[in-house]
């Protein structure tokens, strides 16, 4: 034992583990995100912070990160899962609606970013070569912290996540492209025409394939009733897809995410979510401590000037061309700004595409050395550019998350998620009963609609926690979800079954299936469009033919009714696939 102890590896994970027990909960008791205890813990305990100290006090061995290079993988472990936890979120149908942000307004803000940044570093002194591959480089931003801060169902989170999305795919391009600009390069351009080639073909060959095999494996993992077997397939998938493209020549996150679209599409996604999730917040944390020890206080300070220039100007130029950008595709201007602050840090693939431009002779070492800091400092200063964007984007829009719509007395109310087309229905229909009620849309101009016509709603992205906690929702009287996004519908029915299990759920749906994944989520009741379509259909049918308007509204509400019933029982199996199986094999008699 004496030995295991005095081992680098075991002691490092003694650190990364303590940190993570003490970060999370202490950083969430305050309010403040996790992300900067994890590089705090960073700084504190890599080689610049107390592990400059060990040589005259030894014991604060056990207490430092002795390693760093060591623990990388594991770092790069953590962004490969958040891009698959990532994808599990989404669905194809939904990357698909968002292809003009991914591949519109993608290429245009990373382009422009880096001819912004290049030009201006070109006038400073920097060669052009080398002022392409510091643009290209500093003009990324990290998935890694961004997404984790607003998500991706969020009006900010979409616009984000679709230009992130594209600098991901665009990273193996971009470190060939700078491969094939150095002096000694020969077939550089020839080379990224392969990678294009075979990273097609590989993403065709495991869309085609996930969607054959991926149902039939997760089910025998099912069948086993082995959690363990079960999350061993999950990471068994995010490995294999990992892989598959990092031999094609693209990047192992490419893989991941889109491991996480093939699962999204079976049901068994949720679970997959469920095992993932403590393995993917463990990694990240390993990520951030590492983003922490790259960062040496001394260095700063001797430094701090050009340090501070360069940061402002990087994270401005990258605001002002995303800002632009998404005020051409019809962002209000408070979502563009907060937008444009949030992608304003470098990345943590900035310090890839570095080293890659060094290797190749573009740029000095002490060049790459000095921006690697400038994306160190942006990486930890990410949280804040986070939070001055919501607040600038409030000031500028004229909002407050939660204006004096909701009172001392909101827990006499039903609370509305969604005020469109169907939220409005719903409120008008509250309001002819004399049933108080708020209601929370993330659509400033629909706010300001409603509130004209006398509505109360209140601005707010239900995706966010803050909002859930500040709406009060343990006494309200019921909660309709109204939203147009069956994925975020479903994942906000889960989340708040969990937080509030004696509050009444109404969920909107979209058809049957919708209606059973809600139901599984925890929703008191689930209305499918396409059932009510149907029956008011047939109502008006039967009307038209003769019948008589008493019986057949009788017998509507009756069919409602069963059909209702109908989608629970399936959704109830569904949760319990024993029972299932047991009526199949005749061990039990169905009732």
């Amino acid at each position: 034992m004496a030995i295991g102890l005095q081992n680098e590896g075991f002691s490092d994970a003694l650190v990364i583990l303590g940190a993570a027990g003490l970060v999370i909960p202490a950083f969430a008791r305050f309010r403040i995100s996790p992300v900067i205890g994890f590089i705090l813990v960073g700084v504190l305990v890599g080689p610049a912070g107390l592990g400059a100290l060990v040589p005259r006090a030894p014991w604060l061995y056990y207490l430092t990160i002795s390693d760093p290079e060591a623990i990388e993988p594991f770092a790069e472990f953590g962004i490969v899962l958040l891009l698959f936890s990532i994808g599990l979120e989404l669905s194809f149908r939904r990357l698909w609606a968002m292809r003009q942000l991914v591949f519109g307004t993608g290429p245009m803000q990373l382009l422009g970013s880096a001819l912004l940044i290049g030009v201006t570093l070109h006038y400073l002194g920097q060669n052009w070569s080398g002022s392409a591959g510091l643009g290209l480089a500093l003009a990324l931003s990290s998935t890694a912290l961004v997404l984790p801060l607003v998500g991706t169902s969020s009006p900010v989170g979409r616009g984000a996540f679709a230009i992130l999305l594209f600098q991901d795919l665009a990273l193996v391009p971009i470190i060939f492209s700078l491969g094939a600009m150095a002096p000694t390069a020969a077939a550089g351009w020839v080379g990224i025409a392969g990678v294009a080639l075979r990273g097609a073909l590989t993403v065709m060959a495991m869309y085609v394939g996930g969607r054959l095999v991926l149902p039939r494996l997760f089910a025998q993992a099912a069948r086993t009733k082995s959690p363990e077997l079960f999350l061993a397939a999950s990471l068994l998938v995010v490995i294999v897809a990992s892989v598959a493209t990092t031999a094609a020549g693209l990047s192992p996150i490419v893989g991941a995410l889109l491991a996480g679209l093939l699962i999204a599409e079976t049901e068994y996604h949720s679970e997959v979510e469920v095992m993932t999730a403590p393995f993917k917040g463990l990694a990240l944390g390993v990520f951030l401590i590492t983003v922490g020890m790259s960062l040496d206080l001394k260095l700063i300070l001797a430094n701090w000037g050009s340090l501070l220039a360069a940061v402002i100007g990087v994270v401005s130029a990258k605001a002002v061309v995303t800002y632009l950008l998404l005020r051409v595709a019809n962002a209000r201007r408070g979502i563009a700004l907060e937008t444009g602050l949030l992608m304003g840090s470098p990345s943590e693939t900035t310090l890839i595409v570095l080293a890659t431009a060094a290797q190749a002779q573009l740029i000095l070492g002490s060049t790459a050395a000095f921006w690697q800091t400038v994306t160190a400092i942006g990486l930890t200063i990410t949280p804040l550019l986070a939070k001055l964007g919501r607040v600038v984007s409030r000031r500028i829009e004229g909002r407050d998350p939660l204006p004096d719509a909701v009172s001392a007395e909101q827990g006499t109310r039903a609370v509305v998620f969604g005020f469109g087309r169907v939220g409005q229905l719903v409120a008008d229909m509250l309001a002819r009963h004399q049933q108080p009620f708020v209601a929370v849309e993330a659509d400033i101009d629909a706010v300001a609609e409603a509130r004209a016509a006398g509505y109360p709603v209140v601005f707010g992205d239900v995706s966010r926690a803050e909002l859930i906690d500040r709406l009060d929702l343990a006494s309200a009287r019921a909660l309709i979800l109204t939203m147009d996004d069956p994925v975020l519908t479903v994942r906000l029915a889960r989340r708040l079954r969990e937080s509030f299990p004696d509050l009444p759920i109404i969920a909107r749906a979209r058809d049957t299936v919708h209606a059973a994944e809600l139901y599984k989520a925890g929703v008191t009741d689930a209305v499918p469009e396409t059932l009510e379509s149907s029956l008011q259909l047939s109502e008006a049918v039967l009307v038209d033919l003769g019948v008589a308007m008493g019986p057949v509204i009788a017998s509507i509400h009756d069919k409602r009714d069963e059909l209702r019933q109908t989608i629970r029982r399936v959704a109830m199996l569904d949760r319990e696939p024993r029972i299932r199986r047991l009526r199949r094999s005749d061990e039990i008699e169905p009732a």
